[in-house]
């Protein structure tokens, strides 16, 4: 059989010349938008994988995995709408705006009620994503890290990282620039490093070390591909433009040392150069200088992390005390003064100096203080205290402000306080004769207070003769009846002023909002008062009191003269952790439970069902609404999982059956081609290889197209999860754009399933499979050309190899014994030598992606 001519270039094999010398001509590389589809598609998907793996990071501040679910959509909708617009050569500009209307779509769709079809963001949807993002950071303000997967969390979570992989993408696929990410990628890293309070995890580095690795190298593969059959750089062409790829590449090493070394100052402890102490700790404990801050982090927890266990105070409850603040703020709360620092005070292991108002005339009480889990400046203390046993050197104390602290965070061992619990009675207090010292100036005068809140305090005061009796008023307004409600999520703001809104109109807040409040209208009515930091009584356990962070309180004392510093706690807790001591009580009893009602101080109600910093509104869920859990809002989860597990399942076994099928057809192309005449049987028949593929090439021929069906539904499903209009709209773009590419794939495969079945017509079917790739390749052969000269131009055209040559001879001879020699065509080497054919194509003449979804050979015959 005489086949083509090998190649079209001048000297070659069947070309002028014959075997001369002659000099090595480059072989023509494939114009750019013929790029193997193998390369732009490597290319997005290593760029999406680094940005998901780099964002493996967050495990360190954000508790739970369902924050990985919306990153893996987001990273895929970008990446597939810049390989989509890329393939049909868009703008690189018009590409990064339609990554970031997708994301913009899939904010909507999955945090907001209020979008347009669900998912297209207008005025109203804007609205309400700006009270999700503030949501989100008001809990990093106030929360500590991890902090809860929230709905507000998820949003910001999702913007940021479907930002950076926007970013990313444009610079390793856009800008062929893969090194620049770098830089990106390590300020991922370097926000939770500084931000967790424990080291990161190892194999979140080794992931984003991997997978950034992988870009590159992926990125130097397809160079390497690109230069194989032309000049390297350097030794042609313009050396700026050779230098440009090594100039990226330094400045981003460059920036990215440096940011490194930036990021690395922030410290991944959670603190800042110097200020952390010699104790790490596991726990949640901390104040800091943001005690508020520190306090609604404790409260937002998802689960309690036991501080202390308190043996010594039997069945009684007290407050435990950490510190005091005494400088009010208007808008920012009650800091310590003097700009946050404390006075010199005294040696915490000797006897320490008397309290206000303790005469050492009360006993006093040993209680055992074992911190279990607690890091921090401040070493907390029960009533006041007078001796601290099996504490360090370096531990002060302040009669002034009751506080036991350090100058850094450290864990301390278990030690034990002597303190006086003495509670004066209601007669001593309505009997304590104010006094003007220098305690009185210092806790009296308020800053700055909205004059509604002071006129508010007046009038509830009014014809109250003593202090006790006007502070007792103001402790006896915070109640359910007075609409006030217990909640970590404070009602919408209103007013300018935060306090005024909170007394006036919200009414809704936790304990921080309750004691800043109550101190600040005592200091109206010029009552000395201060805020106090620290936990409620804590649980019953066994023989002693377990406190956790869900115990983290605030509340109000109040200056009383010769009585010292007195206790009232204004937040409204029923749960069992509240605490009403004995001169609040109608009957003077010993301090009891606080969801007894006292002294007109009812508990309250709609809080009951309620533990200590747990929310009472109903959450938001994903999509924006009331959180719904019934199973009619989770099939879609549960279809789309089983769907994707089918899908990957049938994918795998493709993949490998694909693998045998090439390996069975390698071996029939070799017993073909070497097999000898044997008793007049031709060249190229050859016998019947011994053994055959473990499945059918029938079934393996079509086991891509039901993959790609499952994957659809898969990601449909998943989709009406967040919004039955974002399904449907995927639904339409996605039969709207892949329509010609499944109509031309049906065609392709019921042609290959005819060629590898050996049936009459296998062909005409691989002759006209051939002539749709040459057209989808935007280089079509007029059917008026014979087979020979058809196989000419092919060669010519697509530049095909020796293993294309020899697979194009095979179809040839196959094909003209069909259509001249009244010969049958059920060659066993037809099927094994148009795979090789084909495979050579992919090869040297790969397909665009706009030649794979709108094939030219498919609109050719619509046309007709």
């Amino acid at each position: 059989m005489t086949g083509p001519p090998a190649t079209g270039t001048p000297g070659g094999p069947g070309g002028p010349g014959g075997n001369r010398p002659h000099l090595h001509t480059p072989t023509p590389r494939p114009p750019a938008s013929a790029a193997p589809w193998s390369s732009s598609l490597l290319a997005p998907v290593t760029a999406g994988a680094a940005t998901l793996c780099a964002s493996t990071s967050l495990t360190g501040v954000v508790s739970g995995w369902s924050w990985l679910g919306y990153l893996f959509v987001a990273i895929v909708l970008v990446a597939c709408t810049g390989l989509a617009l890329r393939s049909v050569r868009a703008p690189t500009i018009v590409v990064g705006l339609a990554q970031l209307v997708v994301l913009a779509f899939l904010i909507t769709g999955s945090f907001t009620t209020s979008g347009i079809l669900k998912i297209i963001p207008g005025p109203a949807a804007f609205s309400e994503l700006r009270d999700v993002l503030a949501a989100s950071a008001d809990q990093i303000g106030t929360g500590l890290a991890p902090v809860d997967g929230t709905p507000p969390i998820l949003c910001l979570v999702t913007i940021a990282i479907g930002l950076v992989a926007v970013l990313v993408d444009t610079l390793a696929v856009a800008a062929s620039a893969p090194a620049a990410t770098g830089l990106v990628l390590l300020c991922v890293y370097a926000v939770p490093a500084s931000l967790s309070d424990t080291m990161l995890p190892w194999w979140t580095f080794v992931l984003g070390a991997a997978s950034f690795a992988a870009l590159l190298a992926v990125d130097g593969n397809h160079r390497h591909r690109r230069w194989r059959n032309r000049d390297a750089p350097g030794l042609g062409g313009s050396p700026s433009s050779a230098s440009t790829p090594a100039a990226v590449v330094s400045i981003a090493l460059v920036l990215g040392l440096i940011t490194g070394v930036a990021a690395t100052g922030v410290g991944t402890v959670g603190s800042l150069p110097g200020g952390g102490g010699p104790g790490t700790g596991s726990g949640g404990g901390g104040f800091g200088v943001e005690p508020f801050t520190q306090l609604r982090g404790l409260l937002d927890q998802g689960a309690a992390v036991e501080l202390f266990k308190v043996r010594g105070l039997g069945d009684e409850k007290h407050l435990l005390r950490a510190f005091t603040l005494d400088t009010y703020l208007p808008n920012k709360g009650w800091v310590i003064g003097n700009n946050g620092r404390m006075p010199p005070g005294v040696a915490a292991n000797r006897p320490l100096p008397p309290a206000p108002g303790d005469t050492g005339a009360a006993p006093s009480r040993p209680i055992q203080i074992q911190p279990t889990n607690w890091v921090d400046n401040w070493l907390p203390v029960y009533g006041d205290p007078r001796e601290l046993q099996n504490v360090a050197d370096n531990w002060l104390y302040d009669k002034g402000t009751g506080a036991v602290f350090t100058t850094s965070r450290q864990s301390a061992p278990p030690y034990t306080e002597l303190a006086s619990l003495n509670e004066p009675t209601k007669d001593e207090l309505r009997a304590a004769v104010p006094k003007d010292d220098a305690t009185t100036q210092q806790y009296t005068a308020p800053e700055q207070v909205d004059k509604r809140v002071v006129a508010k305090a007046q009038q509830i005061t009014e014809n109250k003769t003593n202090n006790f009796d006007k502070a007792t008023a103001l402790w006896q307004f915070f109640t359910a009846q007075n609409g006030f409600t217990y909640d970590t999520q404070t009602a919408p703001a209103t007013d300018s002023d935060a306090l005024a809104d909170f007394i006036l109109n919200g009414k809704r807040g936790f304990c921080e909002q309750f004691a800043s409040a109550m101190a600040v209208m005592l200091r109206a009515v010029g009552i000395p008062s201060r805020v106090a930091i620290g936990f409620t009584p804590g649980t019953p356990q066994g023989d002693y009191q377990t406190i956790s962070s869900k115990d983290a309180h605030a509340w109000v004392e109040v200056y009383f003269g010769d009585s010292g510093w007195v206790s009232f706690d204004p937040t409204p807790l029923s749960d069992g952790r509240g605490f009403i001591p004995s001169y609040l009580r109608q009957d003077g009893s010993p301090s009891a439970n606080g969801s007894t009602s006292g002294d007109n101080k009812p508990s309250n109600p709609t809080s009951s069902a309620a533990p200590t910093g747990a929310p009472l509104k109903p959450q938001p869920n994903l999509a924006g609404g009331t959180a719904v859990t019934s199973a009619d809002s989770t099939w879609q989860i549960w279809a789309g999982g089983l769907l994707a597990l089918l899908a990957l399942l049938v994918t795998v076994i493709a993949y490998f059956a694909y693998k045998r099928l090439r390996a069975f057809q390698a071996a029939v192309m070799h017993k073909g081609s070497s097999s000898a005449p044997d008793n007049g049987s031709p060249r190229g028949v050859p016998p019947a290889p011994v053994g055959g593929p473990l499945i059918n090439p029938q079934v393996t021929n079509w086991l891509p197209l039901v993959a790609a069906g499952l994957w659809t539904a898969a990601i449909v499903f998943l989709a009406a999860w967040l919004s039955w209009w974002f399904a449907f709209v995927l639904l339409i773009l996605v039969g709207g754009i892949g329509a010609p590419a499944m109509i031309r794939d049906f065609n392709r495969r019921r042609r290959l399933q005819v060629i590898t079945s050996h049936t009459p017509g296998a062909a005409d079917a691989a002759w006209h499979e051939l002539m749709d790739e040459c057209a989808d390749r935007g280089l079509p052969i007029p059917p008026s050309d014979t087979v020979r000269v058809a196989g000419q131009k092919l060669v010519q055209r697509h530049h095909l190899d020796e293993e294309g040559r020899n697979g194009l001879r095979a179809v040839i001879g196959v094909v003209e014994k069909s259509w001249y020699g009244n010969a049958g065509d059920e060659d066993p080497t037809l099927a094994p030598a148009f795979d090789e054919l084909r495979q050579s194509l992919r090869r040297n003449a790969p397909m665009s992606w706009r030649g794979r979804l709108f094939p030219r050979s498919l609109l050719q015959r619509l046309r007709k």
